[in-house]
């Protein structure tokens, strides 16, 4: 088992996103370390359960098992060139993803992050 606690952010590869996500994270849920794995626009993937799910269930899988990772975050973000569609349209999506991770069984917390035109994160219900 890894030294610290550790949480998991699926997030996209977009670098804007990864400081400001991070940062959240460490501060709201007091995590040591951030298990980051990335993907262009992680929740249309995770929403349409589509090419690239396997991989980042294994990637999550690793997190939670190997570093006892308790909390799974989906961050989307404005301006996604990854899910180049409207802001609306991401939110929606995230109900989709979630649902994808939670089918996983893996006992964590599952929850979505926006990250705004102003690079601040926001919780998602």
């Amino acid at each position: 088992m890894a030294h610290g606690v550790f949480g998991t952010a699926i997030n996209c590869m977009d670098g804007r996103t990864q400081l400001p996500v991070n940062e959240y994270l460490k501060k709201h849920y007091q995590l040591d370390y951030i298990d980051t794995i990335t993907e262009p626009g992680p929740i249309k993937i995770l929403a349409e359960n589509t090419a690239g799910v396997d991989s980042i269930k294994r990637r999550v899988s690793i997190s939670v098992e190997a570093h006892g990772s308790k909390l799974i975050a989906i961050v989307g973000h404005y301006d996604c060139a990854g899910n180049p569609v409207p802001d609306e349209t991401q939110l929606k999506q995230f109900a989709a993803a979630l649902k994808t991770i939670r089918s996983w069984g893996f006992e964590a917390q599952c929850f979505g992050l926006w990250v705004d035109e102003r690079w601040q994160v926001v919780p998602v219900e």
